[in-house]
């Protein structure tokens, strides 16, 4: 911690506090939470799963509908801020909601994650823009991956609290009910990132912007339309952004899919529980030392082990066997997972023009979302299509392949003048 700024640190800290939000309601609570009471109000196991899913698509496309105009607008002086506060408290005031719901309202449950998810995902949008004003380009690299990893240990202490506490409820231990305990471990989440995040709204300030003028919202539109026209200017840019767009999706693919490959192998609820746990552990110094490895090998060598380690992982899963095999995998993404996204977004940060980092990390939001709609494709076709769902992980190769190949034709990141004086010349 002493290595870092007062503002890097309190850039970080708000990594550990946010993703209690997305191991507890993303990925463990709230699903279990609401499959349980949408089958109590008599809903079909498909059909909830279907709504689940068309919710994430909702809040999904939405956000990256409006990430690059928000982000546009956001570029304005004191705009970032101000963007990145209305959505953390979008995210934090329905997440605290979700603990009022009455457990059998299971629309209304939706419609609070709606809510929730789009301050969450809203809010790292400015939250990983922010890191152009907390730190140099020397020091993206080890900022990047410190918040990834403080991010992975963070999340683990509220998980494990919530998790006791609904197994203690669970065997008779505490005078609560399941369902009072998992609306407990909601608003365990909403006061841990809110707590963290006190730092970030301290220390953290936007110090790249542009001035402000009139009419802000057309200008930004104007702007936005300017940078679409001129992105053959950032050709390292464009080109990162198709990589990432690949290689992202086989790693957002395999974290999606993991639990139902367990499931498949027989691991009960609880188990893949503490496999889950593990992994965020194993992953916070991983992450960290992708981030020390890139200063001395550069990112985009370290990026190209973190994809070659995942290609390996597609290729290990089609021999998936046992519960051994599985905690292997696991343990194998847990070495990568942090330190791709971490390098993936200080390498974007050195890329984009510091002015404009919204706008840019609007697109990056973008290619980041839509890129969740291919991967679970090609498995689901592949392995419909073969009758077997060990190729379907397997055929994520090719887009680890892809992403290996586009990235290889990047140019290493230079300092960038803003897109208007860009386009002005």
């Amino acid at each position: 911690m002493k290595k870092f700024s007062k503002e890097e640190k309190s850039w970080a800290l708000y990594d550990w506090g946010s993703s209690a939000y997305s191991i507890i309601i993303t990925t463990a609570v709230f699903p279990i939470y609401y499959k349980a009471s949408a089958t109590e109000a008599g809903v079909s196991l498909s059909d909830s799963t279907a709504y689940l899913g068309y919710t994430i698509a909702i809040f999904t496309f939405i956000l990256a509908m409006i990430g690059p105009i928000l982000g546009t607008i956001a570029d304005y002086q004191g705009m970032k801020k101000k963007f990145f506060t209305a959505f953390f408290l979008l995210g934090t005031i329905s997440t605290a909601l979700l603990a009022f719901v009455p457990s059998d309202d299971w629309l209304l449950m939706l419609i609070c994650y709606v809510f929730a998810a789009l301050g969450a995902t809203g809010a790292n949008l400015f939250y990983d823009a922010f890191i152009v004003d907390v730190t140099t380009e020397k020091r993206m690299n080890s900022v990047s991956a410190f918040g990834y990893g403080l991010g992975y240990i963070g999340s683990t202490i509220p998980f494990i609290i919530s998790i006791a506490i609904i197994l203690l409820a669970q065997n008779g231990v505490l005078p609560i009910s399941v369902t009072v305990a998992s609306r407990i471990a909601f608003l365990i989440t909403a006061v841990w990132w809110a707590c963290f995040s006190l730092p970030m709204f301290r220390h953290v300030k936007q110090l790249h912007y542009i001035e402000r003028e009139p009419n802000p919202v057309y200008q930004s539109f104007k702007r936005l339309g300017k940078t679409i026209r001129e992105i053959r200017q950032y050709r390292s840019l464009f080109l990162f952004l198709i990589a990432y767009f690949f290689y992202i999706d086989g790693v957002g693919t395999i974290i999606s899919l993991s639990t139902a490959y367990g499931t498949d192998l027989g691991l009960s609820a609880t188990n893949l529980l503490i496999v889950l746990f593990v992994t965020q552990v194993v992953a916070a110094p991983f992450a960290i030392l992708y981030g020390r490895l890139a200063n001395r090998f550069t990112g985009k060598k370290m990026l190209y082990v973190g994809i070659c380690v995942y290609i390996v992982v597609c290729i290990y899963a089609f021999f998936l066997e046992t519960i051994t095999d599985f905690w292997i995998l696991a343990m194998l993404v847990a070495t990568s997972q942090g330190g791709i996204q971490a390098l993936s977004r200080s390498y974007f940060g050195k890329l984009v023009p510091k002015e404009n980092s919204n706008e840019f990390f609007g697109f990056y939001n973008i290619f980041g979302k839509f890129a969740a709609i291919t991967g679970p494709l090609l498995v689901a076709v592949t392995s419909q299509v073969t009758g077997n769902s060990s190729m379907g992980v397997f055929s994520l190769v090719i887009l680890f392949v892809i992403g290996l190949v586009i990235l290889s034709r990047v140019p290493e990141p230079t300092p960038h003048e803003p897109i208007d004086k860009v386009a002005a010349e």
